[in-house]
């Protein structure tokens, strides 16, 4: 199950020729290239080997925090930009997307087997992995196990596909519990408020499964919203990054409150949401920063269905995690 053409052409890495072929059949003199953090230290072999194979290469040195983080500036210098380490998340057309995909032996997820409480389960991934779906589906009905994959569409557009800010293919695999694969607890925490299933959380090169709680992050979060209470100077974030803007549910959230006004922000920082002076945030820019900087944040950063919360057009018993949604 490789992913397929979206948003531009979704390629997966394979020698350099296969890149400098697929530029030459564009037609591309002048290439753009962007990394993700942690393969930024890829970008000077890899820009040194197209300069050599004839192109004008220009690095893009920003930070770069997913595929709805482009470099306009330097797209503009280009007639191509190789986006590496994620899929593409709308069709903006002139980008070829690199998923840098990375393997691992299917038989790590041998621990998940004994928490899973049933013989069917929805099974979901991040983009890295997305290549060894049919191979997990394959180890898991050895074992007795149907698993589902489901979805395919939105931002998470490839089946089994979720995001940091889009949990919609594990709902859809209609399953009273889901297996994630992958590392870290965001996103299966993430798929536990979203779903409300149960979860179990694999983590393929630990070889360590748990089965997932979401309550102490939604204790973190009541703390939070109680301590935005009584703020009388608002901040709507509203994010300037070529795919993270929400500017309709920052209006709609701004007349919640006769103390919230919109804020334009191109980098999230805590200096400058400091510099700024508001009592609170609200963050409709990308989803994960409300949860993931909170303790970076010099003031409450509210998701807006926290917001909702606070200003009582929501209940607490209706509080769920972010997700992308562009209205």
């Amino acid at each position: 199950m490789v992913p397929g053409s979206a948003g531009g052409r979704c390629r997966l890495p394979g020698d350099l020729s296969r890149l400098i072929g697929e530029l030459r059949g564009r037609g591309a003199k002048r290439v753009a290239l962007q990394f993700p953090e942690g393969l930024k230290r890829r970008a000077p072999e890899t820009a040194l080997a197209l300069k050599e194979a004839g192109f004008e290469v220009i690095v893009s040195g920003d930070p770069c925090y997913g595929a709805c983080d482009l470099p306009l500036p330097a797209m503009a210098l280009a007639d191509v930009l190789v986006h590496v380490g994620h899929a593409p998340v709308d069709d903006r057309p002139g980008i070829i997307y690199d998923l840098h995909p990375l393997d691992f032996d299917v038989e790590s997820l041998g621990p998940a087997i004994p928490l899973l409480s049933g013989k069917r389960v929805g099974l979901v991934t991040t983009a890295q992995h997305l290549h060894l779906l049919d191979r997990m589906v394959e180890f898991l009905e050895e074992k007795g196990i149907e698993a589902v994959i489901a979805g395919g569409s939105g931002r998470a557009r490839y089946p089994g596909q979720v995001l940091g800010c889009s949990f919609s293919n594990a709902r859809a695999t209609g399953c009273s519990e889901i297996l994630y694969v992958g590392t870290g607890l965001f996103h299966p925490e993430g798929i536990q408020l979203a779903t409300g299933v149960r979860v179990i959380a694999l983590d393929p090169y630990l070889g360590t499964a748990t089965e997932v709680s979401a309550d102490r992050l939604k204790r973190r979060r009541f703390a939070l919203i109680e301590k935005a209470r009584g703020a009388e100077r608002i901040g709507i974030l509203v994010s300037t990054k070529s795919g993270q803007g929400r500017p309709a549910l920052a209006r709609r959230l701004a007349g919640l409150s006769g103390h919230a006004v919109l804020v334009a922000l191109c980098e999230v920082s805590p200096d400058a949401l400091l510099n700024l002076g508001f009592d609170c945030y609200v963050n409709t820019a990308c989803p994960r920063l409300a949860y993931d900087d909170q303790l970076r944040f010099p003031v409450p950063v509210l998701s807006p269905p926290e917001f909702e919360i606070l200003c009582g057009a929501r209940s607490w018993e209706e509080f769920t995690i972010d997700e992308w949604d562009p209205r």
